[in-house]
């Protein structure tokens, strides 16, 4: 059974940091692109940032220079750090593992980060 727990959400003022995990089992971790998405009521999800099973990481336009993304594949778990936080960064932000061979797609729980003004 496929789980992905998040962890570290919680409600920072703006400019502040917060890091968030996430733990998984159940897959060959390090055959998994990993990543943070993120949801507001009422839009899409989006992404924030991924990290291959080879290490490259990508991060959309609007965090590049703020987030960091990093994994520990001996420990199955990726992060996200976020610096300098800005209240639109408001969101559920929800784990993701795509398996580079078969193509599957997990999905964690989700949690909330909340940037006040």
């Amino acid at each position: 059974q496929v789980q992905l727990v998040e962890s570290g959400g919680g409600l920072v003022q703006a400019g502040g940091s917060l890091r968030i995990s996430c733990v998984a089992s159940g897959i060959i971790f390090r055959l998994n692109t990993m990543g943070w998405y993120r949801q507001v009521p009422g839009k899409q999800r989006e992404l924030v940032a991924s990290m291959s099973s080879s290490g490259t990481s990508n991060y959309s336009d609007s965090v590049k220079g703020r987030f960091t993304i990093s994994r520990d594949n001996a420990k199955k778990t990726v992060t996200l750090q976020m610096n300098s936080l800005k209240p639109e960064d408001t969101a559920v932000y929800y784990c993701k593992a795509g398996a580079t061979l078969s193509g599957a797609q997990y999905w964690g729980q989700g949690t909330q980060v909340t940037v006040s003004s």
